[in-house]
């Protein structure tokens, strides 16, 4: 097949093959899989930044991580409500269109974010409380989200113009700046988080600087690597876009039809990760009376296991974009084909990570943490884990696809479904009788569960037939 941009597939009536389908959702997912593994490597780094420090402060940052995920995933909600819409227009080949719904996201969603903000720091001192952490890990833990929140308004711009990117077709420069938030969030924890030292570069003794802050060092070092890549990126997006251009002529008037849609699309969502992340505090407020070790091994599970996903979330952005646009170009059987082929490669992937990660994550922790009972405790869960990658893959790209159409109502009752009525029913039971593997095997299962609703809910095909019909 002649390489074809994504504009011209949506324009050509001829239909694609199964192998040049294929190689489009690889060549979309591959980008921003190479970025992701980028930014894990870097989590890697930036925990055993902070856990040099000690169990402590691995698990002060464990006892706020699901509460950032739920303010995360409500950011991301409200940008994928307009990057959707976005990437529907571009597939219909109305420039103009996506360009005014860009920029009525930027002013809807920069003020959702300062309510946000508001909302946080002034929780910020009473959470770690409220979610049982322990005093000595309580100080640590409330500085850490109040950074975190206070540049909540860069996150949610640096997500929005990251996804409205990607959802035109441009998953290049998207990866290429998440490389570079990451690199720099290294370069900026190290000079933070650490004391001034005396180090051997070469054999020769060096003064290095630094801050000294601990874990505030390592909050702060995340929020100025998304304010250094944030402005690169609005000089991607403003600037140099084709279609979001913002020096083009285009208007910043409020849209009815464009907000009542994004509320469609954002809403559920917004519900759904707020819910799912609940029950992950819940989740943590099982693990916190176990003790600082349970608690460290748990947050270093999840960062480990955050790399055999990552072929997943990369096959579904790029699903989102190509189901997005063949609904826009109204090609029905395109978007089904792309939204199965993407499912199948996003198992097939996620499934290798798993075998992959199950010989090395030994290694994996050891580099983590110092504190041999955090490694040892930390591989025993995560390996109860790694049993559920296949289907855990099939509701990453699944949700991913159904996204682009628009459908994110039905996939956030099932989530819910599946996290309340299993996960966290389970969790509450085993973890009596089987300390935090009780509460990693309630998680397994309840991924397999879930995958098995969300591949009943693309075999339906009702979500397709909905977005046609729009």
């Amino acid at each position: 097949m002649e390489h074809l941009s994504l504009a011209d597939i949506m324009r050509d009536d001829k239909p694609l093959s199964l192998s040049e389908s294929v190689r489009v959702v690889i060549s979309l997912s591959i980008p921003t899989i190479l970025a992701m593994i980028s930014e894990t490597v870097m989590q890697y780094i930036d925990s055993a930044m902070v856990g040099s420090l000690g169990a402590s402060a691995s698990a002060s940052i464990g006892l706020v991580s699901s509460t950032t995920w739920l303010i995360g995933n409500l950011i991301m909600a409200c940008a994928y409500g307009f990057s959707v819409q976005i990437a529907q227009a571009t597939g219909a080949r109305d420039t103009a269109k996506a360009n005014n719904i860009f920029r009525q996201s930027i002013l809807f969603c920069l003020l959702f974010a300062l309510v946000l903000c508001g909302i946080c720091v002034t929780i910020s001192p009473h959470l770690p409380v409220w979610l049982g952490g322990d005093p000595a890990i309580r100080n640590d833990a409330s500085s850490y989200f109040l950074i975190y929140a206070l540049f909540l308004p860069v996150r949610q711009l640096y997500t929005l113009f990251l996804s409205s990117l990607q959802c035109t077709g441009n998953m290049r420069t998207p990866s290429l700046l998440g490389i570079i938030c990451c690199a720099s969030d290294v370069v900026f924890n190290f000079f933070l988080i650490f004391p001034t030292r005396t180090i051997l570069l070469f054999g020769h003794p060096i003064i290095m600087p630094g801050a000294g802050l601990g874990v505030m060092g390592a909050a702060l070092g995340t929020a100025f690597s998304y304010v250094f890549t944030g402005l690169l990126l609005t000089y991607a997006v403003a600037v140099k876009s084709r279609i979001l251009n913002l020096r083009r002529s285009g208007s910043w008037k409020l849209n009815s039809a464009t907000l009542r849609q994004q509320r469609k699309i954002s809403i559920p969502m917004a519900l759904e990760h707020s819910a799912l992340t609940v029950a992950q505090i819940v989740a943590t407020t099982i693990v916190a009376p176990l003790g600082t070790i349970a608690l460290a091994a748990n947050s270093f599970a999840v960062t480990a296991e955050s790399f055999c996903y990552l072929p997943g979330y990369g096959i579904g952005a790029a699903a989102t974009t190509l189901i997005g646009q063949a609904i826009g170009a109204r090609k029905k059987d395109l978007a089904k084909q792309f939204a199965w082929i993407s499912t199948g490669l996003g198992v097939l992937f996620m499934t290798c990570a798993g075998i992959l990660m199950y010989f090395i994550c030994p290694a994996i922790f050891a580099f983590l943490t110092p504190v041999k009972e955090v490694q040892n405790l930390g591989v025993q869960v995560l390996r109860i884990e790694l049993l559920a990658e296949p289907m855990f893959a099939a509701s990453i790209v699944i949700t991913g696809a159904l996204r682009g159409a628009g459908d994110t109502l039905i996939p956030g009752i099932l989530n819910l479904i599946s996290m309340w009525g299993v996960r966290i029913v389970l969790a509450s039971i085993l973890v009596k009788t089987m300390g935090l593997p009780g509460v990693w095997t309630a998680m397994c299962i309840e991924l397999n569960v879930r995958g098995v609703l969300m591949l009943i809910r693309l075999a339906r095909g009702k979500w397709l037939n909905s977005a046609m019909q729009q």
